[in-house]
């Protein structure tokens, strides 16, 4: 909040934040002749579009009062936006403008009485959002009379002797001093303390003397160092040369800046450091930055790939971390090796001090980096600095220049650790179009990556054609330092912008009316040296401006398909180097795509531009308004235990959340993230499809981009040290854990029954079912994921093709259908299948509708598939085949019976997982049958969370019958991420509380439940229900006020097709059982819309005009 005095002495607060559409009717309504005159023909909605910053002032009552928008190329057309650097320098004199700390001023309207006030708060607002800028430029016609209020803010600059630009322009600078001037640093007096205890912030965790005990106790290994603004102290910063580099090295991924430490003579010879100059960019020496910051590296600093870590834990508190007492800290000895992990051998002394303690008025806080250049020169040996920051505190103005450094997921270290490189203070970083002469700087920054020769490749064909072999235009430009080139970026003009527009919610970043086709661009490199990271959005904004583009978007394929083979280079997902820039783009949430029956409709189907059939792929972006609009960096870690659909939707919903940025998302699973298998694969017709999720679901989320995978299995929670214990081995720590490991079916202990004497079920079913504890056959399969249906079909194609033996699919599940159809289709004989169902434990079967049911039973019998009904295992036996099932036997309700058996598959029974059990009830968390939870997702413990069939509701809400299997578990999972946002988002409002009364309620979720596969005979079935307690069909049927049934087709002919309207006419299920797939993405689209809305569908198929729903 800042006071401003009008024109008549009347005084204002005004606050100012970034603008935002619904502000254009308001900035208009300030528009006046003088506007017209002074900046020329505005629209304010396209300059919004395109800017980089738009501040708009708000008085107390929200009223708008000022506008201004800044771009990074003139106001007025006088030179092209990529050469106006050198347009300056050619008819400017005194001019130290670049484009890294100059931007242009594009339009500025106020209330006349208060435009003096806000044209300074504008401009200071600016230099508060840009820490790097010093310069604000603006072009007005030269026969302009300026107003008072220009000319107080800003200043002529002088035209070099025979410009003539003069005659028609006159350009005005505003120099950063007069509205936000750089603060003065120097060490820190005693002097000092009255200033800094205003602004102290650890008064309750430190005593009162430590302040003045660390200004007195100074020396050559500590030293303590102030900013100063108009005499006053207004920040302060503790600083040790003691550092503990190898704790370092076994907790965080140091590789890219070697591991801390200096470079060894027998490791690494490099040429000189330069000197960094107060004014860097004023230097004139060579530097060599990749001493300390290898190439190799420098692609996957942000940790975009899953880290699959199989180390032991490494446990260290922040005070050994910066101890670096003894030999420790001077031996630079490497941590031990980690598989899947680079933890490079460092030799030599290190490198590296730290901050100590930080703190500064939050007036000043934008200026935190004028700290930098004084504290390198109080240690000219170290070219690293480094600060320890709780993983619970949001990244701070000083730290958003510092390079985060990538935790291993098994460390211990309850902080974050980020970098800065002395080299960093450089000003001098200027990035140019490419050249012939940049290859071998290239070569030399690249020559460790992996896909380095596509590297070169691609920029030896933009110095030689300047296309692609299909004629798209390429462009390469490079990044320098000091005349040494420190980064490549590769784009490519996107010809493919109507298949975005129509297959990904891109309109929520851009509106596409405002672009034309040559402005949008696909980045297909980008490499920079990590040192230089904070320089990472000054690149990209430097491609737009050079390329003379608007957006640009980057492609993520999954791992699958890197062996597709594609025309062009460029095209290929190989080619493409994974970009250190990512995490400063959004990730672009796909659309739902419609599916076209294109036979029937003919012309009338949709352009093969936007339907045809492209390799799944995530899409990234990031656009000039973006560029300046940080996404809040989130450091909490947040463990996640099971990828099921539950856990998966969580993820999605965090990962795209479009103003957070989630740094440690670790997934916990035994086999990883799905959807990693090769598409189509004929082992998904194993298990019932959720319909949650598919394959093109999950390359076009990328979640190997943002999220940790650690393969393995919960096995333990130590709740008191926060971390997880995985395969009882591992060690992952979290701040909050969530649990979504779901129920898995479990292998069944036979009951021990003894044939030979008949017994029945009634006699032996009192203890089962219960779960097998000795070792599983090799031909018993549980099928609980892909992972286990490719086992089982892989075994099968390689055992029993050739055998006679037997197959027993045993269950009652539906499951048990959609097995029996993958057996036939794998070419096993009907007659060698077994299908033995034990006794129903509910009334309500699997289909729970008996004119499928019968259709399904037909068709069994067709195929020779034998049906045997109320079986419990008793006994399974092995005949001399230690690991193999060779016969099993089975009790009903009148005799037993036994049948010859080379595969086992298990479908009998649900629990939560065993090992899920044992580690959650030693925890001590309530578990009654399934986790306890209440209508927010804690458990007993409030920094773990569970959703899903694990839980079930506390029984103070009275509602056992309900739990998180009745409903859609993706709607579950983006429940459970919202309700935790709040305590992640810096700014968003706490839930709302619940109406008084309703505390003691568990929500009800809207969304539908889907399962869908193909049973036996080749039908495929799809039922999509609202969430509900199951119940016979039949006995739905009874109820008075049940609604309509709307059917048509029949089972037996496969082309059976149920919707239920209920009474409000709304269509809350359907069910089709065709012989023809199902497009069930479109049908569920039906779910929730009144049936006067699908154009008066009731009164149309009860007057007969729909005889069958599929036309």
């Amino acid at each position: 909040m800042t006071t401003i005095t009008s024109s008549s002495g009347g005084a204002e607060v005004i606050r100012a934040r970034r603008t935002e559409p619904r502000d254009v009717s308001d900035i208009i309504s300030l528009f006046s002749s003088f506007t017209d005159e002074l900046l020329g023909r505005v629209d304010v909605t396209y300059l919004l579009e395109k800017s980089n910053l738009a501040l708009t002032l708000c008085n107390e009552k929200e009223a708008v009062i000022a506008h201004a928008v800044f771009l990074d190329y003139p106001n007025w057309d006088i030179t092209d936006q990529s050469k106006w650097e050198s347009f300056l320098h050619a008819n400017y004199i005194n001019n130290e403008c670049t484009p890294l700390n100059t931007l242009f001023l594009h339009l500025f309207v106020a209330e006349e009485k208060y435009a003096a006030g806000c044209l300074q708060e504008v401009a200071r607002t600016a230099f508060v959002t840009v820490p790097e800028l010093q310069f604000i430029l603006f072009f007005v016609p030269a026969d302009e009379n300026l107003e008072p209020n220009i000319r107080n803010v800003f200043e002529k600059m002088p035209t070099a002797p025979g410009s003539v630009v003069d005659k028609n322009f006159t350009l005005l600078v505003c120099p950063r001093h007069r509205c936000h001037p750089q603060l003065h640093v120097r060490t820190a007096r005693l002097e000092d303390y009255d200033d800094l205890i205003q602004i102290w912030t650890l008064k309750e965790t430190c005593s009162k003397y430590f302040l003045a005990n660390l200004i007195e106790c100074q020396d050559a290994e500590h030293q303590t160092v102030v900013c100063e603004d108009g005499g006053a102290a207004v920040g302060f910063m503790s600083l040790c040369s003691q550092v503990n580099v190898s704790l370092f090295q076994e907790c965080f991924d140091l590789g890219p800046f070697h591991g801390l430490c200096k470079p060894h003579p027998d490791v690494l010879k490099m040429p000189q450091e330069p000197s960094i100059q107060e004014d860097g960019d004023k230097s004139n020496q060579a530097s060599q930055e990749t001493e300390c910051a290898s190439s190799q590296t420098c692609a996957h600093t942000g940790g975009q790939e899953a880290a699959v870590q199989r180390d032991g834990a490494v446990g260290v508190s922040r005070a050994e971390l910066l101890a670096g007492g003894g030999g420790g800290a001077g031996s630079g000895a490497a941590a031990p090796a980690e598989q899947g992990a680079c933890r490079p051998a460092c030799g030599g002394a290190p490198n590296a001090f730290c901050i100590h303690v930080f703190c500064i008025d939050e007036k000043h806080e934008t200026r935190s980096l004028d700290f930098l250049d004084h504290v390198f020169k109080l240690f000219p040996d170290k070219d690293f600095c480094v600060i320890l920051v709780p993983h619970n505190v949001p990244e701070f103005h000083l730290i958003q220049s510092f390079v985060r450094v990538v935790p291993f997921c098994t460390s211990q270290c309850d902080h974050e650790l980020y970098v800065f490189h002395r080299a960093g203070l450089l000003k001098s970083f200027n990035v140019r179009r490419a050249t012939t002469d940049d290859v071998l700087g290239v070569k030399m920054l690249v020559k460790t990556l992996s896909l380095n020769e596509n590297i070169l490749n691609d920029l030896e064909r933009f110095n030689l054609f300047r296309r692609d072999p299909d004629g798209t235009p390429v462009q390469a430009f490079v990044a320098e330092v000091l005349d040494q080139i420190v980064g490549i970026s590769v784009i490519r003009d996107e010809m493919d912008t109507e298949y975005v527009r129509s297959h990904y919610n891109i309109e929520d970043f851009i509106n596409f009316n405002f672009y034309q086709q040559e402005e949008h661009g696909r980045l297909c490199h980008f490499i920079l040296n990590p040192i230089f990271h904070h320089y990472t959005k000054h690149f990209l904004k430097e491609i737009l401006r050079l390329a003379h583009k608007s957006s640009l978007y980057y492609r993520i394929y999954p791992q699958h398909v890197e062996g597709e083979i594609a025309v062009f280079q460029l095209q290929s997902p190989r080619a493409r180097s994974l970009t250190s820039a990512l995490h400063y783009m959004v990730p672009v949430r796909p659309r739902r795509q419609i599916v076209y029956p294109r036979a029937e409709l003919g012309i009338g189907a949709p352009s093969e531009q936007v339907s045809r059939a492209q390799l799944s792929y995530s899409l990234n972006h990031i656009n000039r308004r973006l560029l300046l609009e940080s996404r809040a960096a989130i450091n909490t870690r947040i463990v996640v235990v099971g990828a099921s659909d539950v856990g998966i939707s969580f993820l999605e919903t965090l990962v795209f959340c479009p103003h957070l940025r989630f740094n440690n998302l670790t997934l916990i699973s035994t086999h990883g993230l799905p959807g990693t298998d090769p598409l189509g694969s004929e082992h998904r017709r194993f298990l019932i499809n959720s319909h949650c999720f598919n394959d093109e679901d999950y390359a076009q989320m990328s979640l190997c981009s943002w999220v940790n995978v650690v393969v393995g299995k919960m096995t333990g929670i130590n709740r008191a040290a926060k971390y997880v214990v995985v395969s009882k081995e591992r060690r992952v720590p979290y701040d909050y854990l969530v649990l979504c490991t779901g129920q898995k079916y479990q292998v069944p202990s036979p009951t021990g029954a003894d044939i030979s004497k008949l017994p029945t079920n009634r006699e032996v079913t009192s203890t089962w079912p219960q779960r097998y504890t000795g070792q599983v056959p090799c031909n018993h399969f549980t099928l609980n994921d892909e992972q286990d249906c490719s086992r089982a079909a892989r075994w099968l194609r390689e055992r029993l093709a050739g055998s006679e033996g037997n197959v027993i699919v045993y269950g009652n599940t539906i499951d048990i259908y959609t097995t029996v159809e993958a057996l036939l289709s794998l070419g096993i004989a009907g007659s060698r299948i077994h299908l033995v169902q034990p006794p129903v434990g509910s009334s309500v079967t699997c289909l729970n509708n008996a004119a499928l049911e019968g259709a399904v039973q037909d068709a069994l019998s067709r195929a020779g598939v034998s049906v045997h009904r109320d079986g419990v295992l008793a006994r399974w036996g092995c005949d001399g085949h230690a690991e193999r099932i060779t016969w099993a036997a089975f009790t009903t309700d009148t005799k037993p019976f036994q049948l010859q058996c080379s595969a086992f598959f298990n479908f009998a029974y649900r629990r939560v997982d065993f090992e899920a059990f044992k580690a959650i009830s030693d925890a001590r968390l309530v578990f009654d049958g399934r986790l306890v939870i209440d209508t927010q997702f804690r458990t007993s413990d409030a920094s773990i969370r569970a959703a899903g069939p694990l839980t079930k509701y506390s029984r103070r809400y009275y509602a056992d019958e309900w739990t998180h299997s009745n409903f859609s578990s993706r709607e579950v999972g983006f429940e459970l991420a919202a309700s935790m946002l709040g305590l992640f988002h810096p700014t968003r409002a706490p839930s709302p509380r619940p109406p008084e009364g309703t505390e003691g309620l568990i929500p009800m979720y809207s969304g539908c439940k889907i399962k869908g596969g193909v049973l036996p005979g080749g039908y495929h079935f799809v039922h999509i229900s609202k969430p509900e307690i199951p119940i016979r069909l039949d006995l739905e049927l009874a109820l008075h006020d049940h609604g309509t049934e709307m059917v048509t087709g029949e089972a037996q002919r496969g082309n059976y097709f149920r919707m239920h309207i209920n009474k409000y006419g709304v269509v809350d299920s359907i069910t089709c059982f065709s012989a023809e797939p199902v497009p069930v993405s479109n049908y569920a689209c039906l779910y929730g819309q009144h049936e006067r809305l699908l154009n008066d569908l009731y009164y149309r198929w009860s007057e007969g005009q729909i005889t069958d729903f599929y036309r």
